[in-house]
């Protein structure tokens, strides 16, 4: 940030998200934005739309190491950056191949804004400030007019009413939500030994919220489950306020992954041009 300017949540949101996903918050950021993904699905319009393609079912780590590259590279380089501008254009591309709604866009902007805020009230090492929301507000909202997005909100608050009437519009169960959700569902099992998980599956459950599961027909979870998941990632919190600060950046574009074992090249993530 420039030393003789005060910091500002919208002119410097680039370089607090940076901060608060690399060095303050990384785990929770990424768990927080695994949710926003599974959210997404309880649209049935979203939902349907990523089951046409196949790529949730057919190729589902892939779809989630993609997503995770073109995001990260975003919240690590900035959008202005390089880098930044390459996964923009490339997550342009990827999307200008579907006829989307600008409001199923819009949607889907604001589970990124809003399941980290919420993520972190509940579940947070410290609480997130006013000015870093604000911050985490306009880097998100900046990203939208990067993709072109139209009427996005000029206030945190109205973006969040806005999203919430999505919601009671369009969450509903299909049979495409269902198979999106479960196949994601089943990925996040995959990184456990077979014997956890059961207990994955119903640990991610336990994290859905009411509408979320009715989208995807699922059972809720036990209530001790509830209450153990909630209490474990609780206890997490108060155990990280006593450890030393994260000195060293958590970068997920430096993260191997199987899918490519020598490296990416972001033009090339997603899937293939249609044949």
């Amino acid at each position: 940030m420039n030393s003789r300017l005060a910091p500002d949540p919208r002119r410097d949101c680039q370089e607090i998200v940076r901060h608060l996903a690399t060095l303050v918050f990384p785990w929770d950021t990424t768990r927080s934005l695994e949710l926003a993904l599974f959210r997404t699905f309880a649209s049935a319009r979203i939902g349907g739309l990523l089951h046409a393609t196949g790529e949730f079912e057919k190729r589902t780590g892939k779809r989630y190491d993609d997503t995770d590259l073109i995001i990260s590279e975003i919240i690590e380089n900035g959008f202005d950056s390089p880098r930044g501008a390459s996964a923009i254009a490339r997550m342009n591309a990827l999307h200008g191949r579907f006829r989307i709604a600008n409001e199923d866009f819009l949607y889907v902007l604001s589970t990124f804004v809003f399941e980290p805020i919420r993520w972190n009230r509940r579940f947070g090492w410290r609480r997130m400030t006013e000015f870093e929301q604000q911050a985490w507000f306009w880097f998100w909202r900046n990203l939208g007019e990067r993709m072109s997005i139209r009427d996005l909100p000029d206030h945190l608050g109205d973006f969040e009413r806005t999203s919430r009437a999505y919601e009671a519009a369009n969450f509903g169960f299909s049979s495409a939500n269902q198979q999106v959700a479960l196949a994601t569902r089943e990925l996040f099992a995959g990184w456990f030994p077979a014997i956890l998980r059961p207990l994955v599956r119903s640990s991610i459950h336990a994290l859905l919220d009411p509408p979320m599961l009715s989208a995807f027909g699922l059972q809720p979870a036990s209530r001790w489950l509830v209450w153990a998941a909630e209490h474990a990632l609780r206890f997490r919190a108060r155990v990280l306020r006593w450890l030393p600060r994260r000195r060293r950046p958590k970068l997920r574009t430096q993260i191997p992954r199987t899918d490519y074992p020598q490296g990416y090249r972001i033009e090339s993530l997603g899937p293939p041009p249609p044949g």
